[in-house]
């Protein structure tokens, strides 16, 4: 999906077209695991990062783990849009619409339905309060004979013969079956299975860290003692300490 859609403002406006079903859609920039720095708080990397002449945003984010795709990282996500929507000393009003777009390989929200839109409302006289936020859920388990769903379909497609969007089997072709394109995906197997060992290696220190400040607690050590040595958190530490007593 990153390779398909990466600087291709095209195969990402079909994209952006059929789940909005607005046809007007037109992107000018289209960019993959794009990095948002938050100088005082969580960073975001995104799946896709659209944006349109008009400055309207648009995030996408394909989740396979339903735990991935939790309303409140949807409210982040769209916070952190919008904190990169509005250029200092700028009015509120030149705020853009901003979407977040979650593709969830699971019913998330559990509503047997294709897609969620979830917009705010006025709760004492449910009219739309027009803030210009939006937060879709797509659903991945719906694969019918709609736009929508034969969109599904081939996401989850491996073979671009069966594929349904001629303009997303170009490009899954090109990264399957040319020299070029297989040499690219080649590297970026690479950098995926780099980053597993950076992840597994994390793991591995971290497991260390909880052994051995499991044997300075069972030593008779205190929570401050454990916490400078074994780096990890007091948090972390208490609780271990907690289970250890229990």
């Amino acid at each position: 999906m990153n390779k398909i859609f990466e600087n291709d403002t095209e195969r990402t406006a079909l994209l952006l077209r059929i789940i909005l079903n607005n046809d007007k859609i037109k992107v000018i920039k289209a960019v993959t695991q794009q990095k948002l720095k938050n100088l005082s708080g969580h960073d975001l990397q995104l799946d896709i990062l659209a944006q349109e002449a008009n400055g309207r945003l648009f995030n996408v984010e394909v989740q396979n783990s339903s735990s991935g795709a939790v309303a409140r990282r949807a409210r982040y996500h769209l916070s952190m849009l919008d904190a990169h929507s509005l250029p200092k000393g700028e009015v509120y009003q030149k705020l853009p619409d901003n979407y977040v777009i979650f593709i969830t390989q699971y019913d998330v929200l559990k509503g047997g339905l294709p897609i969620y839109h979830i917009s705010r409302k006025i709760e004492e006289n449910n009219v739309a309060f027009a803030d210009g936020s939006h937060i879709i859920y797509v659903n991945n388990k719906i694969k019918d004979n709609t736009p929508l769903g034969r969109l599904m379909h081939d996401f989850n497609c491996s073979n671009p013969n069966d594929m349904y969007y001629p303009e997303l089997a170009e490009k899954a072709r090109y990264f399957k079956e040319t020299e070029k394109g297989l040499t690219n995906m080649g590297d970026v197997f690479e950098k995926l299975l780099a980053k597993r060992e950076k992840e597994a290696a994390k793991k591995e220190m971290y497991a260390s860290r909880l052994e051995f400040a499991k044997g300075l607690l069972a030593d008779g050590m205190s929570i401050e003692f454990t916490v400078r040595h074994s780096k990890l958190s007091e948090a972390e530490v208490r609780e271990l300490a907690s289970k250890l007593t229990a």
